[in-house]
């Protein structure tokens, strides 16, 4: 397996090996600013230049339709042939900017792709009233191994039924804002999904990256926790979990043990 963190939520996921691999391209945000709608005075990403549109791609995998997850600029530019799997409101936004072979699915639904691959929707981040979007379990059914993403921190206990999986992809720190509270959870919640899912190794995602921001929201957000301190709570819990912190735009090649040994 090999990851490749293209900042924010976007990560390259290759899985498989020799001709039989397969390029996932997840929540990209690679071209453009990043706001929602226009209010750039509440709140612009942007980088000092864009980031280059890897080639091969198999599959687009979206875990939300709003701009951060789907983001308009970054899906106009792709191929409009490449295949999308995403949720509900993902699909919507794929097809409306011209997709030609999008998938919708939902909660505790599989896709699979040429029997390489399984991936499975399960209840991820809450975007309003009795409204959750995706995380995702994906398996790669050459090598026997898995992968968890969701990109809020927000974990589904049915988790807890699927056993140890590899790799995990969720945020390591909570931004909060003052009265809402946090809407990124990645300090109890990468240490309580660790505890559940006992991987191997995990990886940050949600902040950071060669990204600059601004705007209102901006200076009223708070951050806490980090990949440091997981790794901290890990080892006092006993567990064996690996965090790495990748650098943007460098592939790497994530290495597992037997499964007896990594628990």
């Amino acid at each position: 397996m090999y990851l490749t963190w293209l900042d924010s939520n976007s990560w390259l996921i290759e899985l498989g090996e020799g001709d039989k691999t397969l390029r996932i391209l997840m929540d990209p945000w690679l071209v453009g600013d990043l706001m929602f709608g226009s209010a750039k005075w509440f709140f612009r990403g942007f980088r000092k230049s864009d980031r280059a549109i890897p080639e091969n791609i198999d599959l687009i995998l979206l875990s939300q339709g709003l701009e951060d997850h789907a983001h308009p600029a970054t899906l106009k530019a792709l191929d409009k042939s490449i295949p999308v799997v995403g949720s509900p409101t993902a699909a919507k936004v794929a097809q409306a900017l011209g997709f030609t072979q999008v998938t919708e699915l939902k909660h505790d639904r599989v896709f699979t792709i040429d029997g390489k691959v399984k991936i499975q929707a399960l209840e991820g981040s809450p975007v309003g009233p009795g409204a959750k979007e995706n995380a995702y379990v994906i398996k790669d059914l050459v090598q026997g191994t898995t992968l968890y993403y969701e990109p809020h921190g927000y974990h589904s206990p049915e988790l807890k039924k699927l056993g140890a999986i590899d790799v995990v992809l969720t945020p390591m720190i909570d931004l909060k804002l003052p009265i809402v509270g946090a809407f990124i959870k990645g300090t109890e919640s990468a240490l309580e999904l660790a505890q559940w899912v006992k991987p191997q190794v995990m990886l940050p995602t949600a902040a950071g990256g060669d990204i600059d921001f601004e705007g209102i929201l901006i200076k009223i957000l708070k951050a806490d926790g980090g990949p440091t301190q997981l790794q901290e709570q890990l080892q006092a819990k006993g567990l064996k979990t690996r965090v790495l912190e990748p650098t943007p735009g460098v592939r790497t090649a994530i290495v597992l043990e037997p499964l007896a040994a990594a628990i």
